[in-house]
């Protein structure tokens, strides 16, 4: 394959794998504009182009828990069965004109029960409608598998709650686990008890660690909670001296643990400072298994094609680069071998040979 520049088209082209994205962060502009006025939330803008730009912006200020709070408005139009059902579908098919053909989308039933909805009705519906999404992006021959990760919010007292759900739900559709919300102050190991739940379930998590937090984070999430997958993670080049690698990053790259990397999102809340020198790049030439995620669509104005046209242009990325970190995705990915194995074999691989 060529390493030379790769064109917008045939980046949305390739077969694209995303690990780290909230359901809350990714939904269409004109999307919370209608809901908004269904429900009577006040937004800041009602122009779709505008309320985008807002996102963007207010979300560009390099600070974590203010890149959390843009979250109100997206979190208003999801608080009944209307809400959530669109924005689920939507949510798929926005993936499968990306070119993704795997996802794993996640989000906090917790945030969604501010109507009629219990935390159960909460996960059925969100499942209901990404099943219409993917049957309509079948039938239109962009077919995409799409499973979840349900979250509890690592600053409230509900984690529990939303571990037990994932547990419930493990055949319907939730995959996994993951704790989301302000990562500093709010240790992973003050949920202990949640994560040795899910262990004796077997029920896989990743957890959200190194990015406003660092090394400690880190520690925590593997060596005391046990993830399997790290949210983020960029802190862990703090264990990395000249290219020499310390106990823990030692630990993560040898046994493979996947970093669900944000380069976007992780330049608005301060966690690396450019495309060009965020920790990805120099991680992956250190043989991490990196993953290339969005995070948050709508917050961080992106999609996974443009993901990966930024580490192209800024970072000098190869069609190869690309290739290795949709594999290594799928590698991590919380759903069995041989359903992987078949989406790098089948498709994946296949689709970078005739894209390129």
């Amino acid at each position: 394959m060529s390493s030379t520049r790769i064109d917008t088209d045939t980046l949305r082209r390739l077969p694209k794998a995303v690990l780290h994205d909230h359901l809350d962060g990714g939904l269409r502009p004109a999307t919370v504009v209608e809901l908004a006025a269904a429900v009577g939330h006040t937004l800041p803008t009602t122009d779709p182009d505008e309320l985008a730009a807002w996102y963007f912006d207010a979300a560009n200020s390099g600070d974590l828990v203010r890149y959390i709070a843009t979250f109100e408005h997206t979190l208003a139009v999801m608080q009944n069965r209307e809400g959530l059902l669109r924005t689920a579908e939507e949510y798929v098919l926005d993936l499968a004109a990306d070119g993704v053909v795997y996802g794993e989308v996640r989000y906090a039933p917790e945030l969604n029960t501010n109507g009629e909805l219990t935390l159960a009705e909460v996960v059925e519906t969100v499942q209901e409608g990404l099943a219409a999404g993917m049957a309509k992006a079948a039938a239109a021959g962009t077919p995409v598998q799409v499973r979840t990760l349900l979250c509890g919010m690592r600053m409230f007292d509900r984690v529990a709650e939303a571990a037990d759900l994932a547990v419930a739900f493990r055949d319907a559709g939730v995959v996994g686990f993951d704790i989301a919300g302000a990562e500093d102050g709010f240790p992973p190991a003050d949920h202990l008890a949640a994560f040795e739940h899910l262990r004796r379930e077997s029920v896989p998590f990743t957890i959200h660690a190194g990015e406003a937090h660092g090394l400690p984070s880190i520690h925590q999430a593997l060596q005391v909670c046990g993830a399997q997958r790290i949210g983020h993670g960029v802190r862990i080049t703090e264990d990395i001296v000249d290219g020499k690698l310390g106990r823990l990053a030692g630990w993560v790259r040898d046994r493979r643990i996947a970093l669900e990397m944000c380069p976007t999102s992780n330049l608005q809340t301060g966690a690396a400072t450019s495309i060009a020198e965020h920790p990805i790049t120099a991680l992956k030439d250190l043989g991490f298994r990196v993953t290339l995620n969005t995070d948050n669509r709508l917050v961080s104005g992106t999609t996974m094609t443009r993901e990966m046209s930024l580490l192209v242009e800024e970072a000098g990325w190869t069609t190869e680069d690309l290739r290795t970190v949709t594999v290594n995705a799928l590698k991590s990915a919380f759903i069995p071998y041989d359903e992987r194995k078949a989406l790098i074999e089948d498709v994946v691989l296949p689709g970078y040979a005739s894209a390129l």
